[in-house]
């Protein structure tokens, strides 16, 4: 199953957005900042990171369905077992 290319384009702008805070939580790291600080980035680059694997999941899932005319396959199963995983 591959995914679809312009959904991913939603999700690579995502991941380079966590990309670019996860540098940041480094960088405060590295100066010393606040526990506070550093804790409330962590959340928003772990939501980012949520966010893009539910997209993904989201658009295999959707793939699947379209793929087999709604008929269960063994790519839902593996979707579904993916996305509990980020549960």
């Amino acid at each position: 199953m591959e995914l679809d290319a312009s959904d991913m384009g939603k999700v690579i702008n995502r991941l380079k957005r966590a990309q670019g805070q996860l540098a940041g939580v480094v960088r405060m790291l590295e100066e010393g900042r606040g526990c506070e600080d550093i804790v409330t980035q962590l959340s928003a680059v772990g939501s980012a990171l949520d966010r893009a694997g539910f997209a993904i999941v989201a658009s295999g899932l959707r793939q699947c369905l379209i793929e087999s005319d709604g008929k269960e396959t063994l790519h839902v199963q593996k979707l579904e077992k993916i996305f509990l995983s980020l549960a």
